[in-house]
C-alpha cells in the first residue's frame, strides 16, 4: 500500500467523508459545526453551517446530503490534539438533517423516535430502497451515560423506527454488498456486530444472549471503534481509536488486519477515485484528511457510485 497523501489540514475534527464524483470530498467538521467540501488541491469551502455536532453524512436518493447531528461535544486540547468529551453546556439535541448541496439550506428531518429524543446520531448509510440506517451513539453526561441504538428512517419524514436498543455506544454502520446484513461498530466495547436484515428496516431477533446482534470480532489491546465502510469484497473497515488505524474484518470475522496511521483518533474511511481504489481517511485529533491507495476497492454506495 502506498504512503498516505495529505489532502487537507487545519480541519476542526473532520468526520463523515464522502468521496464525490468530481474528485472533491465532502465531510463534516464536528467542532466547527459545518458541512465542508475539500477540493482536490486541499482548498476548503463551507457548504452549510449546521451547528451542534454534525457527524456521519451520506448522499440520499434526491441528491441531498443527510447528516447525523449529535448535538455537540465538550472539546479538550491535549498535547496539540483535539479530543471530544461529554455533553456540552450548549448541547443542541440530536437530530437527522437534510442539506441542499446547491443552496446550503439545512432542514431538520427527525429529532425523536417513538417519543424518545435522539441523543447522539452518529453514522448513516442508505439502502437500495432509498431508506437509511443510522446509529445513535448516546452521550456521556457526567455520571450518566445515555445508551445508543440502531435506527431506520425514510427521507420524506414518514418513518423512523428503533431497530435495536440498547446498543451500548453504537457508532459505525454499513451494509453488506447483498444488503442482507447491516453492521454496527460499538465504540466502548470495541466490538463489531452484524444484524440479519429480513425486510427494509427490519432485522432478525438475536439468536441468544451476549450482544445486540451476531458478534463478528474485536481488535486486540485497548482500543475503541468509530465509523466504518465496507469494501467490494464485503470486508468491514472500521476506524479504530487509540490504535490509530483501520481494522479490517472479513464478514465472518475469521480474518482481521490492521492498517496504521499517525493519529490516535482516525474516525472514518470512505472510498473514491478511479475504481473506488482510493481510501480517504479522517485523522481527526490532528485535523487532517489523507488519501491512500487501498488493496481492495470500496463498495459502491447507493445514490453516489451506482
Amino acid at each position: 500500500m502506498s504512503q498516505p497523501k495529505l489532502i487537507a489540514s487545519g480541519l476542526q475534527f473532520p468526520e463523515g467523508p464522502i468521496a464525490m464524483p468530481d474528485g472533491s470530498v465532502i465531510l463534516v467538521e464536528i467542532k466547527r459545526g459545518t458541512l465542508t467540501r475539500v477540493h482536490p488541491g486541499g482548498k476548503t469551502e463551507v457548504i452549510a453551517t449546521t451547528g451542534g455536532g454534525p457527524n456521519g453524512a451520506a448522499i440520499g436518493p434526491d441528491g441531498a446530503c443527510y447528516i447525523c447531528n449529535d448535538g455537540g461535544f465538550e472539546w479538550h486540547e491535549v498535547g496539540g490534539l483535539t479530543i471530544p468529551g461529554d455533553k456540552p453546556a450548549n448541547y443542541s439535541g440530536g437530530r437527522i438533517e437534510r442539506v441542499d448541496l446547491k443552496t446550503g439550506k439545512v432542514d431538520v428531518l427527525y429529532t425523536h423516535c417513538n417519543g424518545n429524543p435522539l441523543i447522539g446520531p452518529n453514522d448513516i448509510v442508505f439502502d437500495k430502497h432509498g431508506g437509511f440506517w443510522f446509529t445513535d451513539h448516546g452521550k456521556g453526561d457526567g455520571r450518566i451515560q445515555y445508551r445508543g441504538g440502531l435506527y431506520y428512517a425514510k427521507i420524506d419524514g414518514s418513518l423512523i423506527k428503533e431497530v435495536a436498543f440498547p446498543v451500548l455506544s453504537a457508532n459505525g454502520v454499513g451494509l453488506s454488498p447483498d444488503e442482507k446484513t447491516v453492521y454496527v461498530a460499538d465504540t466502548f466495547s470495541a466490538r463489531l456486530f452484524a444484524f440479519d436484515i429480513v425486510a427494509p428496516g427490519e432485522v432478525a431477533p438475536p439468536s441468544g444472549p451476549g450482544g445486540p446482534g451476531r458478534y463478528v470480532g474485536t481488535a486486540p489491546g485497548h482500543c475503541y471503534f468509530d465509523s466504518l465502510a465496507v469494501d467490494a469484497e464485503g470486508n468491514i473497515c472500521v476506524a479504530t481509536l487509540l490504535h490509530g488505524g483501520i481494522t479490517t474484518f472479513s464478514p465472518d470475522g475469521s480474518k482481521i488486519t490492521h492498517t496504521a496511521f499517525d493519529d490516535v483518533l482516525p474516525t472514518n474511511i470512505c472510498f473514491g477515485g478511479k475504481d473506488l481504489k482510493t481510501a480517504f481517511i479522517t485523522l481527526s485529533a490532528s485535523g487532517r484528511l489523507v488519501a491512500v491507495e487501498w488493496p481492495t476497492a470500496g463498495l459502491p454506495l447507493n445514490f453516489l457510485n451506482k
